[in-house]
């Protein structure tokens, strides 16, 4: 009695630890899972091999100048939007064509590739679809939503219409959108759900349902035919970004290759990555706080100032003020990924013009374009400057040499800052090789050094 006793004793506990270790494996395993909870995507820069936009016949100077020219037709767009009042339309001056980066995803069931512009400064992402009452002509296959199972229009009062602010009722309940532009294109259709699949570099591709975006019936003006739309990964609601919060957890990051190298070698790209895949750590992460202002589109840093070697300048503009009733007035710089110069109040440029003129010994030059203020002589595209960093609260971020300065014409160097008013942006020359981190929950933003052609 006593030897059956001790063996259901003995086989109790075997039960138990087997169960035990069991559940230690499923934990392990539903830890893994969730640690794999994210996706990374190609950001195609528009001059790249990959782009429907190369042209191989174009220098790389020349391309630096196209991309310098669209920076300033970006910042009339960030100028009209930062002082908008709540119940202006903020996407309303938007120029169509100065996106600087691409992605690829598609929509539906069975799913249809789009080529659009990835936009930090938007957030509504939208396509042309069929059928069309005015479509601007496009490469690819456009959208037709009565061929996707998955699709299914928002009604004129879910919180996704009425928070959209540019909506109106059609058809009895379907929320219709309406964006217009500086240059007098526009984009009007419905408001939609519908699947969205993202080709992940991993190789297997992530699939999300009731994603809301535009399906637009009525587009016209200065689009190109080489995309369909726009991706929004601004920071408001109906942004991807935001839509995918329980997915994501509010992280996303990207590594950009410089622009000359991003013609010059084929089989490399800037990549994009999302929630888990987004976290960027490591001894040398420097981090500064994310603020929060209107509109929220918008990614706002605080810069306090750069410096030159061992001396500071100060940001200061008298024309950029606090936006947002009540806030401390930090917020000062936008950071976006979609402009290529880093744009600087006119007061600080000057300072900051003339303390670099006082700290570099080469040969200036005069752009005869006008375009940029400070410019060398140079015979290997480089000059000898010394350190320059940005004083970022939080965070001194040193900026490299050969994008803060770069090679316009042969032969010619050029400083990537420039003058404007009342809005100052922090571009993506300045944000090449360094894996940049977004965290909307802990609101930072987080760089690393990183060789981005590598990464």
């Amino acid at each position: 009695m006593k030897m059956n006793t001790k063996a259901i004793t003995l086989f109790s506990t075997l039960v138990f630890l087997a169960f035990f270790h069991l559940s230690l494996v499923s934990c392990r395993k539903i830890i893994s899972h969730r640690g794999e909870n994210g996706f990374t995507l190609d950001l195609i820069h528009r001059d790249s091999p990959l782009s429907p936009f190369y042209n191989p016949s174009n220098t790389p100077s020349k391309r630096l100048r196209n991309a310098f020219h669209r920076s300033f037709s970006r910042a009339s767009f960030f100028k009209k939007s930062s002082f908008a009042s709540a119940n202006d339309t903020i996407q309303s001056d938007i120029e169509p064509i100065p996106g600087e980066y691409l992605m690829k995803i598609s929509i539906g069931t069975p799913p249809v590739e789009i080529v659009a512009i990835a936009d930090t400064g938007s957030d509504l992402t939208w396509t042309q679809c069929m059928p069309c009452a005015n479509c601007f002509q496009q490469t690819t296959p456009i959208f037709d939503s009565k061929q996707s199972s998955t699709y299914k229009t928002v009604g004129c009062n879910a919180e996704e219409c009425t928070s959209l602010g540019t909506s109106s009722c059609v058809r009895g309940n379907i929320c219709e959108y309406q964006m217009s532009y500086g240059d007098q294109s526009q984009t009007i259709g419905d408001l939609a759900f519908d699947k969205f699949t993202f080709p992940s570099t991993s190789g297997n591709n992530v699939s999300i349902p009731n994603v809301v975006f535009g399906c637009g019936h009525d587009n016209s003006g200065t689009f190109n035919n080489y995309t369909s739309g726009i991706v929004g990964l601004g920071g408001g609601e109906v942004s991807i970004i935001n839509q995918l919060d329980k997915q994501i957890k509010g992280k996303f990051s990207y590594c950009l290759i410089p622009i000359p190298l991003q013609s010059s070698i084929s089989n490399a790209t800037s990549h994009i990555n999302f929630g888990d895949s987004a976290t960027v750590s490591g001894p040398n992460v420097i981090s500064t706080p994310l603020i929060k202002k209107e509109p929220s589109t918008f990614y706002y840093l605080n810069l306090k100032g750069i410096s030159v070697g061992d001396k500071i300048v100060d940001f200061k503009s008298p024309n950029i003020t606090s936006s947002a009733a009540g806030d401390d007035g930090l917020g000062n710089i936008i950071i976006d990924s979609g402009t290529t110069l880093t744009l600087l109040p006119s007061e600080f440029y000057s300072s900051l013009e003339s303390t670099l003129v006082d700290s570099i010994n080469a040969t200036r030059w005069d752009d005869p374009s006008g375009t940029f203020g400070l410019c060398y002589e140079s015979e290997n595209g480089t000059i000898d400057a010394p350190k320059i960093v940005a004083h970022f609260t939080d965070a001194d971020l040193e900026l490299s040499p050969s994008t803060t300065f770069a090679e316009v014409e042969e032969g010619f160097v050029c400083l990537t800052i420039v003058p404007v008013e009342e809005v100052a942006i922090f571009g993506n020359l300045a944000q090449a090789n360094f894996l940049i981190g977004y965290d909307l929950v802990a609101n930072r933003v987080s760089f690393q050094p990183t060789d981005c052609t590598k990464y």
